[in-house]
């Protein structure tokens, strides 16, 4: 048997390979509940002795042989085997399908969405618009161009392009989009994901801070702004004798130009805006997302400071100080600011809050303050710097033992020291829309290596995620990951040479460092995609889910968890019947035809109480040198105390900053429960006060909450 040959679908010409029969057929038997293993091997013989006798000297196709274990299955009455693989067939010739359709050589053999987002965004194109590159090729022009710099320093860049490309197309690492659209392209765009623009209080540096702006976002990165160096609205301009507009009105004019300018054809631009709690315009600015169609290509966030958080407890006032001049122009009690600062977030998610004071406590360049983070949050950097990023997929980073998951530390290890190199390598090669982000990153060489994959990492392992487990699972991962990189960077640091801030940095008293940050953790939306796994240090969303991606695909995709269809084949649980059960629900915990354990592992963004998701930050935040971007997900039935509490937690525990997103509170959101939106809009009407969920009473126009005095009107 050993001469016969089979001719692959992509008509390649391969020896037989009995292992891949068993293999198969033991999937058959796993998927309806049957764990026969001399059985197996039985009818394993049997196709083999039948292939022999019928295909003797010829070539057989893998249809043939797939035929083949059909047949025998049957005729040993195994039906519910012989089904289970009928539908197996199916299910991968449809599969098949759908990517011939797309028109995409798929030589890495990825899943569909993958394969989607890589054609919408990442594989090149010639200038009839026809893909002219594969997967492998993705991976192997970045692989190429990111090792190059290690020739400079007689370091063996073969290696690490082989490195970098393993790492990438075994889905263990993937860098952030900007280097996987521009690295080897000979395109001069820059490969860096996050940048913080300064805004200065003149007419000519907002301007400056606009064209700046869409510079960095045709090159396919996200801006961070800081504006609260604007003098207010109905300040003094001395130069014309009229008065300032104020940041808020500015604002409308970044906002204008991102809405104009599209990053590198890839993707819409996206900014962060930021304004200190303690500036004269706060509250304009805490409001001015109130209409959904208002500063759609911001993040909004309150810079808040220590003395802001213990007026609320205190429930004092605090003081409003103009930039221009430094001077107290008002005040306003703490208390009613905070509590409508989650009002509106909780109304749409915005704004989001980071903790200037917890930031800067851990700037490695303390001579310089940091005021804004990166459109997700993940990375505060001074005026004019920018951060690669990329994330190792956690998911891969597991060894099976028996019938157990365990971490593989020795893996994670040797990905998060090539990372560093990886990330390291782009300061080299990279092109900056300015000279000033060019002196701003060189100067400090910041890297930001993360991590995705988590929520499936701990189902792996058979830990739920609101649990003990999970916290020290995240905190051990995570300083693991930064005692890595650190070490790795000293080596570059003695290799390569400190970065030229290291005498003014914390780092000073080091041998070596060859970059003042190494970590962060971002949300790894599609790069997630693309590796097939959970984003960022999020839980899973839900077991089935769509997203919402119909501005950059022209459709949605509908995803469902592949380790839950996997645990339930391998416990011989798996039937359409469960599957439809869990479809588009926020959660499966009452699904009674799933295992207690099974559903214990599986809690989604909804089972996971807010203490729990900062609980997780927090750990992950402790050994991360930059910030961590998360997301507290609510239900539609969270109330404005409910985010009170998460933003008041937050700062106790020394998180960097949050966000939170109350389920349906827009009109349009990125991911949702494709069967049950409007069943769940029926269920959580506006009928109910959003503090304490009492019912509300119409009272001449108006609405009002006889329990806590709430009252909304018009």
């Amino acid at each position: 048997m050993g001469m016969l040959k089979v001719r692959k679908r992509d008509n390649r010409i391969v020896p037989f390979n009995k292992n891949k029969i068993i293999k198969v057929i033991h999937k058959a038997f796993t998927s309806v509940g049957k764990d026969e293993k001399e059985k197996v091997i039985k009818i394993t013989e049997q196709v083999v002795d039948r292939l022999e006798k019928k295909y003797e000297g010829k070539i057989v196709n893998v249809e043939d042989i797939q035929n083949v274990v059909e047949e025998i299955l049957i005729k040993n009455n195994l039906v519910d085997v012989a089904k289970s693989f009928i539908l197996y067939r199916q299910k991968h010739k449809e599969l098949r399908e759908m990517k011939s359709v797309l028109g995409i050589e798929d030589d890495l053999k990825l899943p569909i969405n993958s394969l989607k987002v890589l054609k919408a965004r990442y594989l090149r194109r010639n200038e009839e618009g026809k893909i002219v590159e594969t997967p492998k090729q993705l991976f192997k022009r970045v692989a190429n161009a990111v090792a190059e710099p290690d020739k400079k320093y007689d370091l063996n860049e073969k290696r690490s392009a082989r490195r970098f490309y393993n790492m990438m197309c075994n889905l263990e690492f993937m860098p952030n989009s900007p280097t996987l659209f521009n690295a080897g392209t000979n395109s001069k765009l820059s490969l860096s994901a996050c940048f913080v623009l300064p805004v200065p209080d003149s007419m000519e540096g907002i301007f400056d801070g606009i064209k700046n702006m869409a510079l960095v976002q045709m090159a396919g990165g996200g801006t961070g702004f800081s504006f609260s160096r604007l003098r207010p609205k109905g300040d003094i301009v001395k130069s014309t004798m009229g008065q300032a507009s104020g940041p808020v009105s500015f604002m409308r004019v970044f906002n204008v130009a991102t809405e104009i300018v599209k990053q590198g054809g890839k993707r819409r631009g996206a900014n962060m805006g930021i304004l200190r709690v303690d500036h004269p315009d706060i509250i304009e600015f805490i409001s001015c997302k109130e209409s959904s169609k208002e500063f759609t290509n911001f993040n909004l966030s309150i810079g808040i400071t220590d003395s802001f958080m213990e007026a609320v407890e205190k429930g004092v006032d605090y003081e409003l100080i103009n930039p221009r001049d430094g001077k107290v122009v008002k005040k306003l009690n703490a208390r009613k600011v905070f509590s409508l600062i989650t009002t509106f977030a909780w109304k749409n998610g915005d704004p989001g809050i980071v903790f200037l004071d917890e930031i800067n406590r851990h700037n490695p360049n303390p001579e310089q303050e940091m005021e804004s983070t990166n459109p997700c949050g993940e990375q505060p950097l001074l005026p004019y710097e920018s951060c690669n990023l990329g994330s190792i997929n956690l998911s891969k980073m597991v060894k099976k033992t028996g019938e157990k998951y365990y971490i593989n530390w020795r893996k994670l290890k040797e990905t998060s020291r090539e990372a560093v190199n990886f990330l390291d390598n782009i300061v080299d090669i990279n092109s900056f829309p300015i000279k000033e982000i060019e002196k701003a990153t060189r100067a400090n060489r910041k890297i930001g290596l993360g991590i995705m994959g988590f929520a499936d990492m701990l189902i792996l392992l058979g830990i739920p995620y609101n649990s003990e487990d999970a916290e020290k699972t995240a905190s051990e991962i995570m300083e693991f990951i930064t005692e890595t990189g650190r070490e790795r960077s000293r080596e570059l640091g003695k290799d390569k040479g400190n970065f030229p801030n290291f005498s003014k940095s914390i780092w000073k008293n080091e041998v070596a460092m060859r970059n003042a940050t190494v970590t962060t953790i971002a949300p790894t939306g599609t790069i997630g995609i693309i590796s097939n796994c959970s984003a960022g240090v999020e839980p899973i969303f839900a077991v089935s889910y769509m997203r919402n991606v119909a501005g950059s695909l022209g459709e949605n995709l509908v995803e469902t968890n592949r380790l839950f269809e996997i645990i339930l084949k391998d416990r011989g649980l798996y039937n359409e019947d469960i599957i439809r059960k869990v479809s588009g629900k926020a959660s499966i915990q009452n699904v009674e035809e799933i295992p207690e354990g099974i559903r214990k592992i599986f809690v989604s963004a909804h089972d996971v109480s807010p203490e729990w998701h900062l609980r997780i930050q927090a750990a992950f935040q402790k050994h991360t040198d930059n910030a961590v971007s998360k997301t507290i997900n609510l239900p539609n039935t969270a109330t404005i105390q409910d985010v009170e509490k998460i933003y008041m937690l937050a700062w106790k525990m020394k998180c960097k900053g949050t966000t939170i997103y109350r389920d349906m509170s827009r009109s349009e959101q990125i991911i949702s429960f494709y069967s049950e939106g409007k069943k769940q809009e029926e269920e959580t009407p506006e009928d109910k006060c959003p503090h304490c969920k009492a019912k509300l009473v119409r009272e001449e126009g108006c609405k009002i909450c006889k329990s806590c005095g709430y009252s909304v009107c018009g």
